[in-house]
């Protein structure tokens, strides 16, 4: 079985920002200020409310679910430059017919806090 060890990623993850610098300057250049911020604002809802379905998937019933919702989950934070978010759902997406509930469970706890952190580290406007 594979494990996931909270303390050790985190420190690792705790290693690179929350959130790429620049990444939503990119973005507002691409599509205007106004374009951004909606999709921004698209994205921390959506993310929100995936965040919340993981948590009532089990893996033994829901995988594939888990895995596309992962996939989705790591294209979109990457897009606007969530780099650990990013990561934590790649893992997800790669593992997650490995993990077992105990560790699928401390990955959400993870995944959690790297949206938190991308949230504290956002500029507002």
């Amino acid at each position: 079985m594979f494990e996931v060890t909270a303390a050790p990623m985190q420190r690792a993850l705790d290693a690179e920002p929350a959130r790429e610098p620049g990444a939503y300057e990119v973005l507002v250049r691409e599509i205007g200020e106004d374009g951004a911020r909606e999709v921004r604002d698209v994205f921390w809802s959506e993310t929100c409310a995936r965040l919340q379905l993981f948590r009532t998937l089990t893996l033994a019933q829901h995988l594939a679910r888990i895995i596309r919702e992962a996939h989705s989950l790591k294209s979109a934070a990457g897009t606007f430059g969530y780099v650990r978010l990013a990561a934590l759902a790649l893992r997800l997406e790669k593992t997650a017919d490995k993990l077992g509930e105990a560790e699928f469970r401390d990955l959400l706890e993870l995944m959690d806090a790297a949206y938190a952190a991308a949230r504290a580290q956002e500029p507002q406007g």
